[in-house]
């Protein structure tokens, strides 16, 4: 007697068609986002880097580039700092120069400046490091100054935020590191940088930035006292920015180090510890999905989660490894362990390693392409 083989049920859709859709039309609702992540994380991470593909294709990038922190001294109270030394160093503009010479030579196209909150301190400071820059070094791209940085010396000077962006970027500067952002949530902020900008003053800086043509990153650092939910309200109203100006270049996800600082110290004696690396890369599989068809590049820090997280975090919606920085000061200080620079030749041998095409890339995603003879170099577009 023929025996009828019962049929395999098909398999359920781990991620509903709908929320696919919604997805591939850069409009996931926060309750896509929650639902997203109770998916199971192989199946998260395939649908990010399904996105990531569609986005940007196989290439990696990369920025060769130089950190300049010029101050360890700081005014503010943040409960996550392990930097700020009101004792520390300042260092002179022959000092600043000279760290940028040292980029020049090893080919940095961008140097990256920022700094603790100095008393007294105004805006002609910050104008006078861009202008002595852009005197030696016209070709070198500035990407400086945070936006509470920005508030404090408009502050400070008695002028408005959009009269010292209009005067940083007639001096030379080219972009703004998109950090002091934190968790963009006042309860949150109210705990851990109570003297920080509020949620809007951040907002409002970056806005009137990419107004004044400065285009900025994005970033936000989780996994200290934040809810799933403010996590992804931040990345919400990234995107409702980046809709209404277009000016942010990438999205930084940054785990929160809980060591050497006073938050992390509390946050231990609990039982927390830093984040788990699946939650990492959760993170930034959402990233990637909220923010689809609004910001295309999302940077995995090798700084923060090591290179062998941030390798596997290119197949989760990342598609940039940063730079080489040359110098990094501020995660050393919070316990990062993985170094604080690293040559064109490994990240390259990463990406290789990842079955990923590396690029290197200036500060605004244009390409850097390499000329013989003398290793010189030419930008164009990708």
């Amino acid at each position: 007697m023929n025996r009828k083989i019962p049929e395999e049920p098909v398999p359920e859709e781990p991620i509903p068609e709908e929320l696919r859709e919604r997805a591939y039309q850069g409009k996931s609702t926060k309750e896509d986002a929650f639902q997203l992540l109770e998916i199971p994380p192989l199946e998260l991470f395939r649908f990010a880097d399904e996105l990531r593909s569609l986005a940007v294709g196989d290439a990696v990038t990369y920025v060769v580039n130089r950190n300049i922190n010029f101050t360890s001294r700081c005014l503010g109270t943040c409960g996550f700092c392990a930097f700020r030394d009101m004792n520390g160093y300042i260092l002179s503009l022959d000092e600043i120069m000279g760290k940028v010479k040292e980029a020049k030579r090893e080919n940095a196209t961008e140097v990256c400046i920022q700094g603790g909150l100095l008393p007294d301190v105004g805006l002609d400071f910050y104008l006078g490091i861009v202008e002595a820059i852009k005197a030696e070094f016209p070709e070198m791209h500035i990407h400086a100054f945070s936006p509470m940085e920005v508030y404090h010396a408009a502050h400070s000077s008695g002028i408005t935020i959009k009269e010292a962006l209009f005067r940083l970027r007639k001096s030379g500067l080219e972009s703004m590191p998109g950090t002091a952002a934190e968790i963009l949530s006042d309860r949150v902020r109210e705990i851990i940088c109570p003297s920080k900008l509020r949620t809007g003053e951040w907002i409002e800086v970056v806005r009137q930035a990419h107004a004044a043509g400065i285009p900025t990153t994005a970033t936000m650092m989780y996994g200290h006292i934040e809810t799933r939910e403010e996590r992804i309200d931040h990345m919400l109203i990234i995107r409702e920015i980046q809709k209404e100006t277009g000016g942010f270049t990438e999205f930084v996800p940054l785990p929160f180090l809980p060591y050497n600082n006073p938050l992390g110290e509390k946050l231990m004696k609990e039982g927390r510890y830093a984040t788990p690396g699946i939650e990492d890369l959760k993170t930034y599989a959402l990233s990637r999905i909220l923010l689809h068809g609004h910001i295309d590049n999302i940077q995995a820090s090798w700084v923060k989660l090591g290179k062998k997280l941030a390798q596997f975090a290119l197949y989760c919606g990342a598609n940039d490894l940063g730079g080489t920085l040359m110098e990094e000061n501020i995660s050393k200080s919070a316990g990062a362990s993985n170094g604080e620079r690293i040559s064109v030749e490994e990240l390259e041998w990463m990406i290789h390693g990842a079955g990923r095409i590396p690029k290197e890339r200036t500060t605004l995603y244009t390409g850097v392409y390499r000329m013989a003879p003398g290793n010189s170099r030419k930008i164009q577009g990708f």
